[in-house]
């Protein structure tokens, strides 16, 4: 049986959306409903498939199925396509399985030439109508199919716009639209070099490849990759009779949403244009008017219109987005859809569908996204500074509050501007007349979005709510001048590069930057709704990084239950701290080699008590003595002894924020040569000293300081002296920091705080590394905890962050009370890359490139990095059943690694306390798609 490549609405269903895109089967399931839906067909998504692979030539079969369900529809409509007397014309839209606003292409008005105008205007007795629709033919057709500037078209009809007392396209007299026609005819022949097609079949078999081809277009190809949606879905075409909204003032074309797209609030929300067609309203070229007011001018329509989207919204438990045509005063319906939505739309949109019983708990959890809830955490403007923005006469205009946010950065006036500046790290406002779906490009990247025109649903305001930046549209008290790269605000000039500030929330427009805040988590009741439902289901704990108190108070408020990651040195790198590690780490080179033969001696005294050999005991405790006592030694541990009360009192006020939670503290990870300055710079500043007789103090205490550096410096210091190395080769350093926090565990036990410290060994590669140190940290902890009397329940563990790690991890298991994967080492090692170089270099190339399918820092790779996760969680709980296993690097906080984390079973994942919603929800959408066996 041959493929059937084309389905007409009545034979397709909801169901069918991956074949069908949800455009058409949004047609077919109204269709089924017996809903006004104008008589068309569906060309499928494997259709657009089979095209590519057939080098752009339609598939076996596809073109004449096209021309019979033609047929059928002709017989539906009562009209034929190409018929001079009656002619049947028609729209050729795409339509993937997902919506994707205004990414790829649509053809109007398909069927008409010099002979079926004459028709149309005689059957319609609207000549103005007919000539109307032809000029739109001709340049959507011009543009799309073959790729004749837009704007050319435009400038056509603004110069006939200009000539009218209104400026309006609906001010066009019929003379008027006859040279139009004329002069894109003419336009047409120069730029393609062929005449305007007549014949509409070719006409049609040309549109629904122009179509198929918008797949593959730029804008659409950057609209899925920043949205991750696959590239091989391929789009349907649908091919829908023409219903017009340009037939008069009883005419007309509207897009609306049954509930609040930016806010959730339960109300239809959208707007109409009279005497228009549907790119009219998306392409914002005119203001429209509320939906609402639609009551007052067609009550009837507006009756049935509310009652066919509230039956939408009970068919598909979901907020609808809906397209519509007023014909004559005949209601069309053009579409429904899922409709794109803001983040706090969404959350809200989502419980209140559980309060009405139109949707479960767990249905609510996987309709809104990671991605969402974390965009709810995004700043908004001060209040004070942005009165004070007002007061010093900066504020600029106000227009559409389209999608909320807070957006500053310097006005870049195309697509192309705002893409070059922000691939060279520069904050950037996409500043537009109107958006078309040709700016995706500079909108993707862009910290917000300002048009002169359109509407809350315009092109700019539904791609904006969908990427979650703020825009602003439809503000008419800005003039967008892109020849002379100027925004005029009266007599008032912003050029091209200076700073504006866009409030999307209240559709306010300033010059220069304001301050922004955080948003209050706790008042966000429906986000505190939603994830009180994912922590009822997620397996996963969800714990934070957190180096200070101020941190592990945060991350507590956004509901971690645990500090999975503490990073000690971050707390040495404070100003009134630094110089005294400065001064361990000087010391510590004439002091290492005393410290280590004194620790030599201790065992030699012990076995020549043993032989009961007194003489060489006194012998041995002398040198002891005199080794304890050697200035370099003791200025040394001086040092280390100065670090101590600060390190301390840091764990005092982590433990105290987290009472009664779990606190993972890592011992020192970094390279000491980190806490020197570079050495590049005190070389530098060394020879200017000596060059010019610099004074000789400091140019001996820099020689001194240049000789440490020297002697530490190392090729890839990465790989070199750092963690659990660090421990064993700088005496006492780690004891230091053990000693501080249990004493900090011990001294908040005594005052009623629940305490649990977990101490974390980082980068440890070899069992013997683990076994040394933890030996000589297990003494420190008993002497601590015996000094204070108090019982205290601690785990000492490690960080598995080298390949060899994870592959002898039951050897590791032997002396780890618990695992924390440090998957940012972790990727770098496996993958032999350097993040801080390869990013800035070569690796987001490879990503572009698809030599790599994502950056392997950002999302978990689990073909890679996740088997050597794996293989070390099989092989330590082989050894310990019970081994607590969590994540603490960046990949905590990411809702693919999150599900990586769940499926291999896991304990927790740690991120920043500004993930913790974020894992939340994440976590609880792996536990309903990958229920525990």
């Amino acid at each position: 049986m041959a493929q059937k490549w084309v389905y007409l609405f009545a034979e397709g269903s909801k169901g069918m959306k991956n074949s069908l895109g949800g455009k058409g089967a949004g047609l077919a399931e109204m269709s089924k409903a017996g809903l006004p839906v104008p008589p068309g067909f569906t060309i499928t998504t494997e259709a657009c498939l089979a095209y590519f692979d057939a080098g752009k030539d339609f598939p076996e079969g596809m073109w004449q199925q096209t021309l019979d369900a033609l047929k059928v529809v002709e017989k539906q409509a009562g009209k034929t396509f190409g018929d001079p007397a009656n002619p049947l014309l028609v729209s050729v839209r795409s339509g993937a399985r997902v919506s994707m606003p205004g990414m790829m292409d649509t053809v109007l008005n398909l069927g008409l030439n010099q002979e079926t105008l004459h028709g149309l205007a005689e059957a319609t007795k609207n000549q103005r109508f007919a000539l109307d629709a032809y000029r739109r033919l001709i340049q959507l057709f011009g543009r799309i199919v073959k790729g004749v500037s837009g704007e050319r078209f435009e400038a056509i009809l603004d110069e006939y716009k200009e000539k009218t007392e209104g400026k309006g396209d609906t001010d066009l007299t019929v003379s008027m639209l006859e040279s139009i026609v004329k002069e894109y005819k003419q336009l047409y022949l120069e730029k393609v070099g062929e005449e305007f097609p007549e014949d509409p079949y070719e006409q049609l078999r040309q549109a629904i490849g122009a179509v198929f081809d918008s797949w593959y277009g730029k804008r659409a190809v950057d609209y899925r990759n920043y949205n991750k949606i696959p590239h091989d879905w391929g789009t349907a075409v649908n091919i829908v009779t023409m219903v017009f909204g340009n037939m008069g003032e009883d005419s007309g074309t509207g897009v609306a949403f049954t509930r609040r797209p930016d806010t959730g609030e339960s109300v239809m929300y959208g707007e109409y244009l009279s005497n228009a067609q549907g790119e009219d309203v998306v392409a914002g070229i005119r203001t429209p008017m509320q939906i609402s007011e639609l009551e007052q001018i067609m009550p009837e329509v507006y009756g049935q219109f509310s009652k066919v989207a509230a039956m939408l919204e009970s068919h598909y438990r979901d907020m609808q987005d809906m397209e519509f045509t007023v014909e004559r005063g005949k209601l069309w319906m053009l579409q429904t859809r899922t409709g794109k939505r803001t983040a706090q739309s969404a959350v809200k949109i989502a419980v209140d569908m559980v309060a009405e019983g139109l949707i479960s708990k767990e249905e609510a959890l996987r309709r809104v996204t990671p991605e969402q809830v974390g965009q709810l955490l995004h700043p908004f403007f001060d209040p004070k500074d942005k009165g004070k923005a007002r007061a010093d006469g900066r504020f600029l205009a106000k227009g559409l509050n389209a999608s909320p946010g807070a957006g500053t950065g310097v006005a870049a006036l195309d697509a192309d501007t705002a893409e070059e500046w922000a691939k060279a790290g520069r904050d950037v406002i996409l500043v537009r007349p109107e958006t078309s779906p040709d700016d995706v490009h500079g909108m993707l990247p862009a910290n917000g979005i300002l048009t002169q025109r359109g509407g809350a649903t315009s092109h700019a305001a539904v791609v904006a709510r969908s990427l979650g930046k703020p825009c602003v549209a439809g503000c008419e008290g800005i003039r967008v001048d892109t020849e002379n790269r100027v925004i005029t605000v009266g007599e008032r000039i912003i050029r091209e590069g200076e700073i504006i500030s866009v409030d999307g929330t209240s559709g306010e427009v300033f010059s220069g930057s304001i301050a922004t805040v955080e948003p209050n988590f706790l008042e966000q009741k429906d986000l505190l709704t939603l994830l009180g439902w994912a922590d009822e289901q997620r397996r996963l704990g969800v714990w934070a990084n957190a180096d200070y108190p101020r941190d592990a108070l945060l991350a507590r408020q956004y509901g971690a239950e645990g500090i999975g990651l503490c990073r000690t040195e971050h707390m040495f790198f404070e100003e009134e701290r630094r110089p005294i590690v400065v001064r361990m780490i000087m010391a510590s080179s004439e002091a290492a080699p005393i410290e280590r033969a004194r620790a030599a001696l201790v065992p030699e005294i012990e076995k020549a008590r043993e032989d009961g050999n007194g003489g060489l005991v006194k012998e041995l405790v002398a040198k002891r003595d005199k080794l304890e006592s050697n200035p370099k030694r003791l200025a040394y541990f001086e040092a280390l002894d100065g670090l101590l009360p600060f390190q301390r009192e840091d764990f005092e006020g982590i433990f105290e924020a987290m009472d009664g939670l779990p606190v993972i503290v890592r011992l020192i990870d970094p390279p000491m040569h980190e806490f020197l300055p570079p050495r590049e710079e005190l070389l530098k500043e060394v020879t200017e000293l000596r060059c010019c007789d610099g004074d000789s103090k400091e140019l001996a205490e820099k020689e001194k300081m240049l000789q440490i550096v020297e002697a530490m410096w190392e090729v890839n210091p990465m790989l070199g002296l750092r963690g659990c190395r660090a421990g064993l080769m700088y005496p006492g350093l780690t004891e230091m920091q053990v000693r501080a926090i249990l004493e900090a565990a011990c001294r908040k036990t005594k005052e009623g705080i629940d305490v649990h410290p977990e101490i974390m060994i980082p980068l440890v590669g070899h069992v013997e590394e683990l076994r040394r140190e933890r030996d000589k940290l297990e003494k420190v902890a008993k002497e601590v905890i015996d000094e204070y009397g108090v019982k205290l329940d601690y785990k000492i563990g490690t960080m598995i962050e080298l390949p060899r790690a994870a592959l002898t991890a039951n050897e590791i298991a032997e002396y780890a009370q618990f695992f924390s994967f440090g998957t940012n080492d972790l990727t770098q090692m496996t993958y032999g890359i350097s993040r801080d170089d390869a990013e800035g270099k070569f690796l987001l190339q490879f990503v572009d490139d698809k030599i790599l399918p994502f950056n392997p820092f950002q999302q978990l790779d689990r073909d890679g990095v996740g088997k050597l996760m794996q293989t070390a969680v099989t092989l330590g709980r082989g050894v310990r059943p019970q081994l607590e296993i969590g994540i603490c690097g960046e990949h905590g906080g990411d809702p693919s690694s999150i599900e990586f984390c769940h499926m291999v079973g896991l304990n927790y994942v740690s991120c920043s306390p500004y993930r913790v919603p974020v894992a939340r929800l994440a976590a609880a959408q792996a536990a309903l798609d990958h229920p525990s066996k």
